[in-house]
């Protein structure tokens, strides 16, 4: 799963992969400027995620107790 995760990123191009050529098998990936310029954009929302995450919670269990004994 993380080798096709990568591969993937790879063919969108937000990663660079490098086969190192050795024995074992030695792969080292890094963000192409795409991949950091993605990152760049993503951290305000990883912020607003982390900053919200009781009340992500909060919501959850609130929901969960209002909804018992439904099926999803």
């Amino acid at each position: 799963m993380l080798t096709r995760t990568l591969r993937q990123l790879e063919r969108d191009g937000l990663v660079i992969r490098h086969d190192l050529a050795e024995v074992p098998p030695h792969v080292e990936y890094r963000l192409s400027d795409s991949g950091l310029e993605l990152l760049v954009q993503m951290v305000p929302l990883w912020t607003w995620i982390v900053e919200n995450a009781d009340s992500f919670r909060t919501a959850r269990e609130a929901f969960d107790r209002n909804h018992l004994g439904e099926a999803p």
